[in-house]
């Protein structure tokens, strides 16, 4: 409880998740997202509702609760032809990788939340990187977090900690996890508020958020509410 922690937060539901992991356990927790022109940006203007609702209606966590920071790094857009950044379809390559698959993205993310973390004495910092549901991505696999903190360490003469709460879960265990941390008003809020669909449709309405419900990410999301529906 001593320690201080930081979230990298989308307003998805994988980073809402790691969140209130973080306000379960540390005693001061801040948030950080990221701008870069993602096509689903939509999930950036989600971050204040969630907080607002986490600070509301769990009391425990409210104090815990500590400020937001808001990172632009249009560059990342500039440089990738993926179809996060870019209005064109989704596909996959020989390798079986998708082209939502933005290179570095998430190095680039862990490099400036270590900044900002160094600045302000958070020492944890928990991300949502998953290698069970992970559509393939490479820096989203344990190795990649686990090289990330040593060069962190090393480079910054720190003694950061990379948590990746949600590394070997599928998405049915991410929903049970919300369900324990904060009940099924966690599991509430997730459905209504946070954003997944790498397309930004926030117009439907299913049993499991809003979404598409095609694209790779509404699907993972569907798939693991029916299997935690189911149990």
């Amino acid at each position: 409880m001593s320690k201080k922690a930081l979230v990298l937060f989308s307003g998805g539901q994988d980073s809402t998740t790691c969140l209130a992991f973080a306000l379960d356990r540390y005693a001061h927790v801040e948030t950080v997202g990221f701008d870069y022109n993602q096509r689903h940006r939509i999930e950036l203007d989600q971050r204040a509702t969630i907080r607002d609702a986490l600070a509301r209606d769990f009391p425990a966590w409210r104090e815990r609760l500590g400020p937001d920071h808001l990172i632009r790094i249009e560059a990342l857009a500039e440089i990738s032809a993926s179809a996060l950044t870019q209005d064109i379809e989704i596909s996959f390559d020989e390798r079986g990788l998708p082209n939502t698959f933005v290179p570095g993205r998430n190095l680039l993310f862990l490099t400036f939340a270590a900044a900002v973390g160094f600045r302000r004495g958070l020492t944890q910092i928990i991300g949502g990187m998953c290698e069970t549901d992970f559509s393939g991505y490479p820096d989203c696999r344990d190795d990649s977090v686990k090289a990330m903190q040593v060069a962190l360490n090393l480079g910054m003469d720190a003694r950061f900690v990379l948590e990746t709460p949600l590394m070997w879960l599928d998405k049915a265990d991410t929903w049970r996890l919300a369900e324990r941390l904060g009940g099924k008003k966690l599991v509430e809020l997730i459905v209504e508020a946070t954003h997944t669909c790498y397309l930004g449709e926030r117009g439907a309405r299913h049993d499991w958020g809003y979404g598409c419900g095609s694209c790779p990410a509404c699907i993972l999301r569907a798939e693991g509410w029916r299997k935690y529906a189911a149990s």
